[in-house]
């Protein structure tokens, strides 16, 4: 079940927020839907934007300026939280920005304490997933995107579950995280130093090893600060040359990392997306 907090119109279609009581996140959740106005007709198919670092469920609908471009298209954007939040849930010791709260890593915890509410993987593979085709007009028809971290998501989730999404593509993800140290800290934090665990969330990792994968869209600043040390853009891109997967790699000369990037290319994405998802 879900209940509405609040709602705009938008270029015909509507503007949500949801929140709901999550039994894989032990918790109460919110997340941000944009349904096109051809949503009032007739289900429409949906991409999944999973936000990075520090965000909630409503950086990517005030800042990314994609639902000019979903209304015209007629898809819907739903769009998560970076991690469980509320009375309860535990967070980094010393509020750092780059784990606990806003920082959940796409992952599923295997440690205390974050293994009674961090498992941000299945909140998003299953449990949100089958409450959004539930209850919106939505299609079974998804695609998935995402920034940084959650960039980093979506690339694994669409190489582990290559059946539930048409395509994916990321701005300036995380392309191998137990290469760098935001990916250590996360995953010796929630999954402790189980290395071969760390590799199940890994992008670059996951594509040498599988070799196959929806079609891919990557996009990449060139002007990024976190480009070589945290990114490391360069070996999902050798993986990709390797395993000869259907993608398209994109550098971008003087972008960074922010919303700035992600607005002045998000309408090729989702064009990107439209194209398999409406096939």
């Amino acid at each position: 079940m879900i209940n509405k907090v609040n709602e705009v119109k938008l270029f015909g279609g509507r503007q949500i927020r949801y929140e709901h009581p999550s039994s894989v996140l032990n918790c109460t959740m919110q997340f941000s839907v944009y349904l096109p106005p051809q949503a009032e007709q007739q289900p429409v198919p949906a991409l999944y934007w999973l936000s990075g670092l520090t965000c909630t469920d409503e950086n990517f609908s005030s800042k990314a300026g994609a639902q000019r471009v979903a209304a015209e298209l007629g898809i819907a954007l739903i769009i998560p939280d970076t991690s469980p939040r509320g009375e309860g849930v535990p967070d980094d010791a010393n509020q750092a920005y780059d784990f606990g709260l806003g920082a959940g890593f796409y992952v599923n915890a295997t440690q205390a304490p974050w293994n009674q509410h961090y498992h941000m993987y299945d909140y998003i593979v299953q449990e949100l997933r089958e409450l959004v085709e539930k209850e919106l007009p939505v299609t079974q028809r998804r695609a998935i995107s995402g920034h940084s971290m959650g960039g980093h998501g979506a690339l694994v989730m669409a190489l582990r579950n290559p059946e539930l999404y048409t395509s994916v593509s990321a701005f300036a993800p995380i392309c191998h995280p137990t290469q760098c140290p935001w990916g250590h800290k996360a995953f010796s934090g929630y999954l402790g130093d189980d290395q071969a665990a760390w590799q199940e969330y890994d992008a670059t990792e996951l594509l040498l090893r599988l070799r196959k994968a929806p079609p891919m869209l990557i996009s990449q600043g060139e002007a990024d600060n976190f480009l070589a040390e945290q990114l490391r853009p360069d070996d999902l891109a050798n993986a990709i040359a390797e395993t000869g997967v259907e993608a398209t790699f994109e550098r971008h000369e003087g972008y960074d990392h922010s919303y700035y990037f992600i607005a002045s290319f998000i309408e090729q994405h989702l064009r990107f997306h439209a194209e398999k998802l409406f096939n």
